[in-house]
């Protein structure tokens, strides 16, 4: 069995993942799913100062407590920016996880920064929107029609929950040691939406990793929960040497 790090992406919280974290238990997994430093219910702690560091810092202090005793398969999932996150996070704890997952996530390499890594059009909005409407240091909620999420119910679930998101986190660049490079990886990439993160996934088919798509858009998570879990089981049960990262 498994323990599931499910992190978030931009907005979320580690609430984003109720709906998936069911299907993870009944198999006889465990589910964590922390929450980032200034989003969601911590958005209390939310300040100019919040960058990628501290997003990093929230996840390796979560592998360092959890109970290896009767779980020692550690499965870190990445959500969107949180690409970066669990990038990061391995490469500081390569011991501790088993295998990274990056749903619909960015792919960076040291010195990269998840705006480097944006399509030229999506980072010329995201830098507008920081700059007119989040006092140059937030980025606030985007559509979620544009992420890809359309039923009613889905949307009146996910926007009181949703919180601006600190602009630092996306400028700043991955501090990597090259140890990330012997953690396994894999992809999932989400196939019904813009495609922000369609060049990530050629990324990761490019390094030889497993990349499974799923017929949603962006926020899986919501909109497909049942197909997510059955691609996070599947990469989880694989043979660690089909998953395994090349050096970049």
């Amino acid at each position: 069995m498994s323990t599931f790090v499910l992190v978030h992406g931009a907005w979320h919280g580690g609430w984003c993942w109720d709906r998936v974290a069911p299907h993870l238990r009944a198999a006889g997994h465990h589910v964590v799913a922390p929450t980032l430093t200034g989003l969601s219910e911590r958005a209390h702690l939310l300040s100019p100062q919040v960058g990628l560091e501290a997003h990093v810092e929230d996840v390796v202090r979560v592998l360092d407590v959890l109970d290896r005793s009767q779980d020692p398969d550690v499965v870190l999932v990445g959500h969107s920016y949180a690409g970066q996150v669990v990038t990061a996070a391995a490469d500081r704890r390569p011991d501790l996880v088993s295998l990274r997952v990056h749903l619909d996530a960015f792919v960076g390499d040291h010195g990269e920064s998840a705006r480097a890594l944006l399509p030229e059009r999506v980072e010329h909005h995201w830098a507008e929107s920081a700059a007119e409407l989040g006092f140059g240091w937030l980025v606030p909620v985007r559509s979620l029609e544009v992420l890809g999420v359309t039923d009613p119910a889905d949307v009146a679930w996910l926007t009181p929950r949703l919180t601006p998101h600190p602009w630092r986190t996306y400028t700043d660049a991955l501090s990597l040691t090259g140890a990330v490079d012997a953690v396994p990886a894999a992809f999932v990439e989400c196939t019904d939406w813009m495609g922000v993160f369609a060049g990530q996934a050629d990324r990761a088919r490019a390094r030889g990793w497993p990349v499974r798509q799923l017929a949603t858009g962006h926020e899986a998570m919501v909109t497909a929960p049942q197909a997510l879990a059955d691609a996070l089981l599947e990469l989880a049960a694989a043979p660690r040497g089909t998953t395994r990262a090349s050096s970049s």
